[in-house]
């Protein structure tokens, strides 16, 4: 793709901008030196509307931009049921989950599994989620955006996953969460604002200059089809997205799991000046995701609008002809979107598809280390460490991770629809973990042993149901969830004959007190929802 000398002015003042800030807001206040709070919490300093900006950059990324895109352009809309429902779990996080995690002070949420069960169980899940930041979540990030530098720059897969990992590192690793966070509300609006120029020109291209609603109009009488949320069983992409189950299934576990209980989503809530500045947040975070459809998921459908009518592929000339995604390559959609970009405007449109990947890499490198330092490093290697040996090794681990994720991403190569991959493999250990917390939380006759054996027995059970032919992996992580939670009711009346457990969570109508603003806040998402499925069903 082309890139004038204004699109790369853009992209590195981009570059300088978010490093610049970085640093800036990390610095050391005289006579001050960071201590494990500053470093891993912010300081406990945010506010809602830098916590509310910095949960949608932590989440959007090459998945949602390149993987959402592409899942757009294979199946349509109904990916979005990731996007909206994951706006009334964080609802749901804020009013239930938050006041328990806030009141406890915790900075990692293994740790809440020791206050709440055992050292024991903390040690196994913080494993786990170590493993799972690591050899997923940071190596398809990172293939993913370099897969994007790759198609539209020419940039080789490794000089790409390279760049973006020292890109990423240059001000995470000094700065921790301050850093990451503050970035984020920058980077926000570049994702948001990129995002929606991308899908107004992929839309006034469509249509061949007649704005975008004439070409939102064009894509949905070409596909009306592509506009169903509930897909029937003879959709090529019901395994995926396996119809009204989306609603009342497994969809339910991948969101509890990420929004509720992932370290480098929740992070940020637990950095808040209060309570009540998380809860704000959160609401936040939840209109902004009810938007994110129109940026990733439209554009996707239009570019399968656009490759699939031969009078519109003549009409883009030799522009049109590289890297035309097809059969399979469904995640080449969006790269290709964006080298029909008029001149001057790739560069604000390659920013916010680098901030996505950015701000991403940077929030799970952070959480990474937090979990590491937090709760293997101090426990395990080094219980008397000083605040500053706490900062060094969180700045070492997370370099660690970076270098072994740089190794992985490559082998990711071939994956089509990557989201899904994503969603499939953590699907694997997320329903274990949610029936442990949720049980945890609500239960108070769960017991330890019960839940490292619901823990354990999780994967298995998860790894059976993928043996099993013709069960969505939707549904197979609801019936693993629903398993493992059977699993820990039965060892926990068998080993602590029906009574409450002594660690169990005291619950009052006090605690789950929230505001007028968020009550209201809740009220106008939940509707807008009903609307949007009503339109779209």
């Amino acid at each position: 793709m082309e890139f004038s000398f204004v699109d790369i002015i853009v992209f590195i003042s981009y570059c300088v901008l978010i490093v610049g800030i970085g640093l800036w807001v990390s610095r050391d206040k005289k006579g001050h030196e960071k201590n494990a709070e500053d470093y891993f919490l912010a300081s406990k300093s945010l506010p809602w509307w830098a916590i509310g900006a910095s949960l949608i950059a932590a989440n959007i990324s090459a998945e949602q931009f390149i993987g959402m895109s592409g899942s757009g352009f294979a199946s349509g809309l109904a990916i979005a049921s990731y996007e909206w429902m994951a706006a009334i779990t964080l609802i749901i996080v804020g009013k239930y989950f938050l006041p328990i995690f806030i009141e406890k002070g915790l900075y990692t949420i293994p740790e809440f599994v020791e206050k709440r069960y055992s050292t024991q169980l903390k040690t196994i899940l913080a494993v786990f989620w170590i493993a799972l930041y690591v050899f997923v979540n940071l190596s398809s990030v990172l293939y993913l955006g370099a897969l994007a530098l790759e198609t539209i720059m020419g940039v080789p897969m490794m000089y790409g996953v390279m760049g973006l990992a020292l890109f990423a590192a240059a001000y995470s690793l000094y700065g921790g969460l301050s850093a990451v966070a503050w970035t984020d509300v920058v980077q926000v609006v570049f994702l948001v604002l990129g995002g929606l120029l991308t899908t107004y020109l992929a839309l006034d291209t469509l249509s061949d200059g007649a704005g975008m609603m004439a070409g939102f109009k064009q894509v949905w009488e070409a596909v009306p089809e592509r506009f169903h949320m509930i897909l029937d069983e003879s959709n090529p992409e019901f395994s995926n997205l396996p119809g009204i189950w989306v609603l009342v299934g497994g969809m339910w576990v991948a969101n509890l799991y990420y929004w509720g209980f992932n370290q480098y989503i929740i992070q940020r809530t637990l950095a808040a000046k209060s309570l009540k500045e998380a809860q704000k947040g959160i609401v936040m975070a939840a209109f902004l995701k009810l938007l994110i459809p129109f940026i990733v998921v439209v554009p996707g459908i239009a570019a399968y609008v656009m490759v699939n009518d031969p009078e519109i592929m003549a009409r883009l000339g030799e522009l049109g002809q590289v890297n035309v995604p097809g059969p399979g390559e469904s995640d080449k959609a969006y790269p290709w979107l964006l080298q029909l970009l008029p001149v001057g405007l790739k560069g604000v449109a390659f920013a916010a598809l680098a901030a996505a990947i950015v701000s991403s890499l940077a929030s799970m490198l952070n959480s990474t280390s937090t979990i590491f330092t937090m709760d293997i490093y101090k426990q395990y290697i080094k219980k008397d460490a000083t605040d500053r040996q706490t900062v060094r090794m969180g700045r070492i681990s997370a370099s660690i991770a970076l270098v072994i994720a740089c190794i992985m991403a490559p082998l990711l190569g071939g994956i089509d629809q990557a989201f899904q991959f994503i969603q499939e493999y953590t699907g694997i250990v997320s329903p274990g973990i949610l029936a442990v917390f949720l049980l945890g939380l609500f239960w108070k006759k769960t017991t330890n042993s019960a839940a490292i054996w619901g823990a354990i027995l999780s994967v298995p059970i998860a790894m059976l149901f993928k043996l099993l032919p013709g069960i969505p992996f939707m549904n197979q992580m609801g019936l693993t969830c629903l398993l493992t939670m059977l699993v820990i009711i039965i060892v926990s009346y068998m080993g602590g004959k029906g009574k409450d457990n002594e660690k169990g969570i005291e619950l009052t109508k006090g605690l789950f007190k929230t505001t007028p603003a968020f009550n209201i806040g809740a009220f106008a998402i939940t509707l807008i929802l009903v609307v949007l499925y009503a339109l779209f069903w």
